[in-house]
């Protein structure tokens, strides 16, 4: 497979503020040269990049989703991955469950869970 930087990801949950993780994270890896678009609710912009409402609006689908949203939010995002034909999420601590990641394994999406991908790439 091809490396990281290589890959386009897409944040689930990148926050406005800057003291929460899911702005950290979105941040650190537009700064680290990482392919990345983000996804909020409420859109916006974070980092000089748009934000998008959910998956479906992005300009292109991405080849990994990262969570950084509750666990809840998580089990529907692996139903709209599916439903995009993206086949690799990686959920942050905290954003996983035991659904959300049996709702991957059925569909056939690599799921890593209960592992930082900041902390396992060497960025943080």
């Amino acid at each position: 497979m091809f490396g990281d930087k290589d890959k386009k990801i897409c944040v689930v949950g990148v926050s406005h503020k800057e003291d929460k993780f899911g702005y950290r994270i979105f941040v650190d890896l537009v700064k680290a040269g990482f392919k990345v678009e983000g996804t909020n609710p409420a859109a916006g912009e974070v980092c000089g990049k748009k934000l998008y409402r959910t998956l479906g609006e992005l300009p292109e689908k991405p080849d990994l989703v990262i969570t950084i949203v509750p666990h809840q939010v998580t089990e529907r995002i692996v139903d709209e991955a599916h439903n995009l034909g993206i086949k690799e999420i990686w959920m942050q601590p905290g954003s996983e469950s035991e659904l959300a990641i049996s709702k991957a394994e059925k569909y056939g999406i690599s799921v890593i869970h209960h592992a930082c991908f900041m902390r396992e790439k060497g960025i943080w």
